[in-house]
């Protein structure tokens, strides 16, 4: 797939850079087929939280992602959701640039890159923040429900704590033409690598830090730097089984007086719309 930048910037577009609005038609397959290949869903539906039992899904998520080919744990619908933000901010020509905090194998942000791609949007950048170590341990006195699944069988023996090394992810990014100057890693824990990060504005921002202490810090450090019009996406604001990310999400809104409604992705994923 070494051709494909050159494929992408083929596409014809409704107008010039910034101010497309509706993707041509090649861009629009294009989109859908990656979408295919990083969920594997391609020739046959993934697994869904929705319509499994807990141990059907589980047992389908293991094969399909955690062994199988996915890119990315997301479903298709969270990727629909990207591609949504993403083509809102570049409509209303909202400023800044796109990360993904928490990315596993990529995927996702892969997604994030190649919808830049498809819009001949080259001047914003995808930041990727991850510490490509797996997930940070925590502390079983203020977070007791995290600390019991980072220390189980299924976590530390077959998910691995989600660690997959910078150079894998890399990698993958480059397998699909992916990898240039505008995709910036930032590597380590959130509290020590966000606080410094050269970041100057995002227009979406996507978590997926999972625990309470990573979701904190990432909102802590990003939120002022979105701009009115961008979007804020939270992966895990729906768990409440394993992790304490939704309410780190609402003591966080509720001491900025955050009032914009949080919008469904699915039974997981939430979103809002910063309005100022």
């Amino acid at each position: 797939m070494q051709g494909l930048p050159n494929v992408i910037n083929d596409f014809p577009t409704s107008a010039v850079g910034e101010s497309v609005c509706k993707l041509a038609p090649a861009a629009e397959l294009y989109l859908d087929l990656l979408k295919g290949v990083l969920t594997d869903t391609t020739f046959e539906a993934g697994p869904s939280i929705e319509t499994q039992s807990a141990a059907s899904y589980i047992q389908s998520f293991i094969e399909r992602c955690i062994k199988g080919r996915a890119l990315t744990m997301v479903p298709r619908a969270r990727l629909d959701n990207i591609q949504m933000c993403i083509e809102s901010v570049l409509r209303d020509s909202i400023p800044g640039d796109l990360i993904e905090a928490g990315v596993w194998r990529g995927g996702t942000a892969m997604f994030m890159k190649a919808m830049l791609k498809a819009c001949r949007c080259e001047y914003r950048r995808v930041w990727i923040a991850d510490s490509f170590e797996g997930l940070p341990k925590p502390n079983p006195e203020l977070h007791p429900i995290e600390a019991r699944a980072y220390e189980s069988k299924v976590m530390k023996e077959i998910y691995h704590n989600f660690a997959v090394d910078i150079d894998e992810v890399k990698n993958n990014f480059n397998r699909f033409g992916l990898l240039d100057e505008s995709v910036r890693f930032l590597k380590g824990w959130f509290k020590d690598t966000l606080p410094s990060a050269p970041i100057e504005r995002l227009a979406v921002i996507r978590l997926d830090g999972d625990y309470y202490e990573s979701t904190m810090d990432c909102l802590t450090n990003l939120y002022d730097k979105l701009s009115p019009g961008g979007y804020l996406v939270v992966d895990d604001y729906g768990q409440d089984d394993w992790t304490y990310c939704r309410q780190a999400v609402d003591e966080f809104r509720r001491s900025r007086q955050i009032t914009e409604p949080i919008v469904r992705v699915d039974s997981t994923c939430h979103y809002w719309r910063r309005s100022a």
